[in-house]
């Protein structure tokens, strides 16, 4: 397991996290200091995390999404991390200060239901959002709000920043919805991994997985015109 005081050593040796269980039963799945250290590179990269950011985590440190998007990349270049709770009603007063925070789409959806969001101040912040289908309502919502927003698809046993796409104006937002095909959620068209889709479902390797050969994610998935990929449910 991950020990949050030591993580130098757990991320030179690797160490087992335990998946949410959407692709099947929750089981722990080793994290090799090589697959930890080419993820590591890849979210520096995609969210622009520097020696100068400052993250404010606020997902569960035993999933991927909290202790892998951000939190051990920007330990691993020197950037400064707090962790402290999700709290929809303090976000506001909470993310003052920080470059970058990870936030789920239940998260997205408990801010915008808070007065405290009207006002909310999100310029200069970078926010990644995944674990689940991200709705163009929330990314809207994000980057009205000044904030710039990555719409990111990963899982325990790949990156898990490996597909996304990034919005920083309202017109990119607006471009994006116009194409996006009547059903499904945007996973993005960055492609930080290989990927081929056999019977509809999406297959993925690379240094950035787990495993050596091609993984089966199950994700029932489709590409529009413009090759940005497109969630469609699981089988």
């Amino acid at each position: 397991m991950f020990d949050v005081t030591n993580w130098q050593a757990a991320l030179a040796d690797g160490f087992e996290l335990q998946s949410s269980g959407t692709t099947g039963e929750p089981k722990r799945i080793f994290q090799s200091a090589a697959k930890l250290q080419a993820a590591n590179k890849v979210a520096v990269e995609a969210q622009n995390i520097t020696a100068d950011s400052r993250v404010l985590t606020v997902c569960r440190m035993t999933h991927a999404g909290g202790l892998l998007a951000q939190t051990l990349p920007a330990w691993s270049i020197g950037a400064h991390v707090e962790i402290k709770p999700f709290n929809a009603f303090t976000f506001s007063r909470d993310i003052k200060g920080f470059t970058h925070t990870h936030l789920t789409p239940m998260h997205c959806t408990l801010l915008m239901q808070t007065k405290n969001f009207r006002t909310l101040d999100l310029d200069g912040v970078f926010v990644a959002c995944g674990s689940d289908n991200v709705t163009f309502e929330i990314i809207q919502a994000f980057v009205e709000h000044g904030a710039v927003f990555m719409c990111n698809w990963g899982m325990t046993e790949i990156g898990p920043v490996t597909i996304n796409t990034v919005f920083d104006t309202p017109d990119k937002v607006k471009r994006y919805r116009e194409q996006a095909p009547a059903e499904g959620s945007l996973l993005g068209d960055r492609y930080y991994c290989d990927y081929k889709i056999i019977d509809d479902e999406l297959w993925v390797r690379g240094d950035v997985c787990v495993y050596d050969d091609w993984f089966n994610t199950h994700d029932l998935v489709a590409l529009n015109a413009q090759r940005a990929m497109y969630h469609l449910g699981r089988r």
